[in-house]
């Protein structure tokens, strides 16, 4: 190491010229390439610094981290196991059961069917499935304004929870068990899987071709998004850098993979399922999705415009959904395009500033209690970065 501070450091290593002044051009050389840098990535070491410093602060937190400005990870790391039992470590490329973060791909689906003409957004739902609810469009579908019943709650109650169901079998219990409506279409804004279950099905039946392989060959492919699809069970054990959900056992004191409770966990008995959930991605899958969705290769401008438009009520009143997307403001008036996804195991945040070309990306393999608070403190530091 080269000391400067005194005369009998000096005195110690006195190097010729030639090495001097190969240090001083490595060193201009660094000046230089530093000078070259974005100003973006300067600016964000900082925001590297912070993010360390608030992970340090949820050390219990297992999962990937991806904050990006325009396209690019900024800070992106890995936390945790991807198997408690095993103790092996998270790593950045593991994949991920997103849960509910899909259903923007089945939307996106249906906004692509639209561009084509194989469907409109304001089609009855009758058009395409034979179910005892009427007055019900895709539009209603898409913004969880149809006022349709609980799927789950349905299987639930009479499905044989040894065995897998998919769509058709749903939609069968759904005709044979047919709960009523919550309310009157268009009225107000309930969550739904159903919707989403039956929007899946409603592709399925506009483009003649299965769910799977509309989101294989529409997006995941050519978006360039290598680890994400819709896997079955058995491809999601026969994957090694597949992260396990976990849950925390109070009575044991140690986290346990949620697929060791089947009956519990619906994921399983309901693994065959299309739209609402089941896709699986990485991190940088979704970054790459988030950048898909700045080009119009996808989706138009127009079809964007309506996904990223808050539902109207038929009072006249809005809601904070769209087409596969909640929709806010932050505190400074910009806006906010997200979704999050919960399964047993499993919690997931991806949030969109479409405004300042930034993103945010939270999947949790262990359940993890503060999500909320670990993700808010990681928007506080990216919205903090100038524009």
């Amino acid at each position: 190491m080269l000391s400067t501070g005194t005369a009998a450091s000096e005195d110690l290593w006195k190097p010729d010229s030639l090495i001097l002044n190969l240090l001083k051009d490595v060193a201009l050389k660094r000046l230089l390439l530093y000078l070259c840098l974005p100003a973006s990535l300067a600016a964000q070491s900082p925001l590297r610094q912070r993010a360390d410093s608030i992970l340090s602060a949820h050390p219990s937190f297992s999962g990937v981290v991806l904050l990006a400005d325009k396209g690019k990870a900024v800070f992106h790391k890995a936390y945790g196991y991807r198997d408690f039992n095993l103790r092996n470590a998270v790593r950045r490329k593991d994949v991920f059961e997103l849960a509910s973060v899909s259903k923007q791909f089945t939307a996106a689906i249906i906004g692509m069917l639209q561009q084509e003409g194989r469907l409109q957004f304001d089609d009855s739902l009758s058009q395409y499935l034979d179910l005892p609810w009427k007055g019900i469009t895709v539009r209603h579908l898409l913004n969880h304004t149809s006022g349709l019943p609980d799927y789950q709650a349905v299987m639930d109650r009479h499905w044989d929870k040894s065995r897998v169901a998919g769509n058709p079998e749903i939609l069968a219990y759904l005709r044979q068990f047919p709960p009523p409506a919550q309310f009157a279409p268009g009225t107000r804004f309930e969550y739904s899987n159903t919707g989403y279950m039956l929007l899946a099905s409603i592709a399925e039946k506009a483009s003649g071709e299965d769910f799977l392989d509309l989101c294989r060959t529409r997006i995941f492919l050519p978006a360039r998004m290598k680890g994400a699809d819709i896997r079955s069970l058995a491809q999601k054990v026969r994957m090694q850098h597949f992260a396990k959900g976990h849950v925390f056992v109070a009575s044991q004191k140690r986290f346990v993979r949620a697929d060791s409770y089947p009956f519990f966990d619906y994921t399983v008995w309901l693994g065959n399922r299309k739209g609402p959930g089941r896709v699986s991605a990485r991190a940088l899958d979704l970054l790459r999705w988030d950048e898909a969705l700045y080009s119009s290769r996808y989706l138009s401008a127009k079809t964007l415009a309506e996904a990223f438009r808050p539902a109207k009520l038929n009072d006249g009143k809005s809601s904070d959904y769209g087409f596969g997307w909640f929709l806010e403001r932050s505190a400074s008036g910009e806006q906010v395009i997200w979704h999050d996804g919960d399964n047993p195991g499993y919690r997931t945040m991806f949030r969109r500033y479409p405004d300042r070309h930034q993103t945010l990306i939270l999947l949790s393999n262990n359940y993890y209690t503060g999500f909320e608070a670990l993700t808010q403190a990681l928007e506080t530091i990216l919205l903090a970065a100038p524009l």
